[in-house]
């Protein structure tokens, strides 16, 4: 079975600036290789990042080659859930539905507020 990962917005700045170690890169790397998959708020969140022209071109090319989630029924129950339940903020909420939802693996550093949804896989490639 071919493992399916999700970007958080935090992987997905940091894998486009090179900042991984060679093993987290080789990671995300075979994560991106097709088509990468990030939720609808990763793309709001990396879209909205502070930077320069070119860097922001380089998200919006990353971006629209990416598969983007959109929120559906399912996500959006799932939400609810995890915000009563973890007490997440909404966007890290979502990003877990979303995750939990299509049985994604999570590419993210963000340990501290997704490493206490129970059923998550969460992988941190700084940490590889």
């Amino acid at each position: 079975m071919e493992l399916k990962f999700l970007l958080d917005s935090n992987a997905i700045i940091d894998f486009l600036g090179a900042k991984y170690p060679a093993e987290g890169m080789n990671l995300v790397n075979s994560a991106v290789d097709d088509i990468p998959n990030i939720s609808i708020i990763s793309k709001i969140e990396v879209l909205s990042y502070k930077t320069d022209e070119e860097e922001y071109e380089l998200l919006q090319n990353f971006c629209k080659d990416a598969l983007v989630i959109e929120l559906s029924d399912d996500i959006v129950s799932k939400t609810i859930d995890l915000r009563i339940q973890y007490k997440l903020k909404t966007p890290d909420a979502i990003i877990a539905a979303t995750a939990l939802t299509y049985n994604m693996i999570l590419l993210t550093r963000n340990i501290n507020d997704f490493g206490k949804v129970q059923g998550l896989t969460i992988i941190n490639p700084f940490e590889l």
